[in-house]
């Protein structure tokens, strides 16, 4: 029976070296790795949360009674008087969905009854919605709505809601005067408004009475 020998010092030497020029490559690999990974699920958090935004905004106004106030500026501001898609269990809200100045971050808006800029004393829920936004525009045509959306360095996003018809102002009820029927007098003569025509009164018996022809 043969017997191996132990390993050397150089062999252990030898060895090591190695181990210090692989792990080293192994390390990098791992953190990579662990880098992408991290990079790729900011990525799909935020392809999440901008398509749940994007279905957000879709039904705010596929929700809504058509009356929409659209402003025009360097970015449109987008107002839903009335929309029955609330995020806070409101049976009815106002949204609106507008730019603000702060790394152009565009934002949702909503509440039962507001004005903005918005007061102290209004409550309002104000939710960020994407940052670095370089175009936000709202068209309306007829019944279609179209929305554009587009962040710095990322494909534009867009989607169109059709059906959205402005509200018919209400008709005001005219007030119909009532005239009355004016009775006609009656104008045949009776014997209370008959004319009578003049009596002249009988000859005076007294003939001293009587005027003289002379």
């Amino acid at each position: 029976m043969r017997l191996r020998g132990a390993f050397t010092l150089i062999e252990v030497l030898i060895s090591i070296a190695l181990m210090g020029l692989i792990l080293p490559a192994l390390y990098q690999t791992v953190d990579l790795l662990r880098d992408s990974n991290s990079h790729l699920w900011d990525y799909l958090q935020k392809s999440k949360k901008e398509v749940a935004a994007t279905q957000t905004f879709y039904l705010d106004i596929a929700s809504s009674d058509g009356n929409l106030t659209i402003k025009k500026g360097e970015f449109d501001r987008l107002c839903i008087e009335k929309t029955y898609n609330s995020l806070y269990g409101l049976p009815v809200a106002k949204v609106c969905w507008l730019v603000l100045k702060d790394k152009n971050t565009l934002v949702r808006a909503e509440g039962s009854t507001y004005h903005l800029p918005v007061g102290l004393e209004e409550r309002v829920e104000v939710d960020p919605v994407m940052e670095d936004l370089e175009l936000f525009d709202v068209y309306w045509n007829k019944d279609k709505v179209l929305v554009l959306l587009q962040q710095h360095r990322k494909e534009p996003v867009t989607f169109m809601v059709q059906g959205i018809t402005k509200p018919q102002p209400k008709k005001k009820k005219s007030k119909k005067k009532k005239t009355g029927k004016k009775n006609k007098k009656n104008t045949r003569p009776t014997e209370n408004n008959a004319t009578k025509a003049p009596v002249s009164p009988p000859p005076s018996q007294n003939p001293a009475a009587a005027p003289s022809p002379f």
